[in-house]
């Protein structure tokens, strides 16, 4: 038994705690868990915690459904109690998905991001990530087409006592950090009820793991506040959607290897090429960082969302944006993706975001001019003459450019590739499918 190992038993029994979750993710990004007794836990760390694969959205056909579950010690946190009368704690452990022989699953999401991050370790690199993660606080998330209705009625970094949102960014943030998930600052964002938490940066497995704890997190907070959360990309018409602007960075021991002092934006050339990577094959990974019919809604109809696959410096209309704040300080040089949304699996979208920007940096891919304009001012034409790409306007143009992609299937590998794709089309057929309140509205008494 490791060192980490022994502190997650020793810590277990100093707090006497009786009940520990296992968590991993499907490959659409769901969070799964199997709770474990903690005097059973030095056998799952031995042998894993079997179960049946093919009862998981992508993971396995019936005829090869025995599956392990393996605990990564290294992830182990207090979880905090689902109200404050209860007593009860338990804690989690994110685990990796193993077959009976041992090996890695090709289904399992974090195995797919651990690859990529094998990749980059392989060329000197270590990619951190810190995301800007937006959501709703609702009071109403009750189905059969009743609307939500928004918690209040502030913008951009409005401070208000009177209503949920300052103490629930409070509660949300203590208790993201009590599990180790440090926070950079937090803030109401343009829309009413819109919140925004930004994470301080983390090596991609260590953000992805991240990510899915904040989302399981601030929905667990957001019902002790008597309200609900929803990372749905765009569910009001009216006002901006939720993203997930992804700021990344790639080091080489402890130098950015995106920073250039003598550069003018003081971007190296190895940031250069990894933008280009992305814009290259921003549309082909498209299905994966906005992965919902509703994502497009936001893109096509957002505020500030990114409609062109395009880069800029301090531009916010770009995909790609290249932060101005502190030029000079090397840490900080990053460039920040603004197309993922708050609903993408995490593990799959930081995979393919990686995965693309190596490839450019691999290659040696050439990055065009900034762009200067606001881009979603821009029409189609005058966007096209300029030599910019739009990027997919919905889930099946996006389907459609990943079915062709050779890198998006060799970062996803072949069973998670197939799945997404199929799931994914079944998705968009439902979608299409649906008799709309507007059609009714509009078609019904011509």
């Amino acid at each position: 038994m490791d060192s980490q190992q022994e502190y997650v038993l020793r810590t277990l029994e100093e707090r006497d705690i009786r009940l520990v979750r296992l968590w991993f993710t499907d490959i659409l990004g769901s969070l799964k868990s199997v709770a474990v007794a903690t005097a059973e836990l030095e056998s799952a760390f031995a042998e894993g915690i079997g179960f049946d694969g093919s009862a998981i959205e992508g993971f396995s056909r019936v005829s090869e459904s025995d599956t392990i579950a393996m605990p990564d010690p290294s992830t182990f946190q207090l979880l905090p109690t689902d109200s404050d009368d209860s007593p009860v704690r338990s804690a989690r452990m994110f685990c990796d998905i193993m077959n009976p022989d041992g090996q890695a699953s090709y289904s399992d999401p974090r195995q797919v991001l651990r690859r990529q991050v094998s990749l980059a370790a392989d060329e000197g690199f270590t990619c951190m990530v810190s995301p800007e993660l937006e959501f709703f606080l609702v009071e109403d998330l009750q189905t059969g087409g009743l609307r939500p209705k928004a918690t209040d009625n502030g913008g951009y970094f409005d401070q208000a006592s009177y209503n949920i949102a300052p103490h629930f960014r409070r509660d949300a943030i203590m208790a993201l950090e009590n599990m180790g998930i440090p926070v950079e600052f937090s803030h109401h964002e343009t829309a009413p009820g819109q919140q925004e938490i930004d994470l301080r940066h983390a090596d991609a497995l260590t953000m992805a793991d991240h990510i899915m704890t904040f989302r399981y997190l601030i929905k667990l907070v957001a019902r002790r506040n008597k309200v609900g959360a929803t990372f749905m990309p765009k569910p009001f018409q009216e006002y901006a959607g939720s993203a997930m602007h992804t700021h990344i960075s790639l080091f080489e021991g402890d130098m950015n290897a995106f920073h250039d002092p003598d550069d003018q934006f003081s971007l190296s050339r190895t940031a250069k090429q990894f933008i280009a990577g992305i814009l290259t094959h921003a549309n082909e990974i498209s299905a994966i960082t906005n992965q919902w019919t509703n994502s497009y809604k936001r893109i096509l109809f957002g505020s500030e969302a990114p409609t062109s696959a395009t880069w800029g410096v301090s531009n916010r209309s770009a995909l790609v944006r290249v932060p101005t704040y502190r030029l000079a300080k090397e840490q900080s040089r990053r460039v920040e993706v603004r197309s993922p949304d708050s609903a993408c699996n995490p593990y799959l979208a930081l995979a393919v975001l990686m995965g693309a920007g190596l490839k450019g940096i691999r290659e040696g891919y050439d990055l065009p001019d900034p762009a200067e304009d606001d881009i979603a001012l821009l029409s189609r034409k005058e966007r096209l003459a300029l030599g910019y790409k739009d990027l997919p306007g919905s889930l099946d143009m996006a389907l459609r450019t990943m079915e062709k992609s050779e890198l998006v299937a060799d970062i996803l590998g072949e069973h998670v590739f197939e799945f997404f794709l199929r799931n994914k089309w079944r998705e968009w057929h439902e979608y299409q499918q649906q008799i709309t309140t507007w059609e009714l509205k509009n078609n019904l008494n011509f």
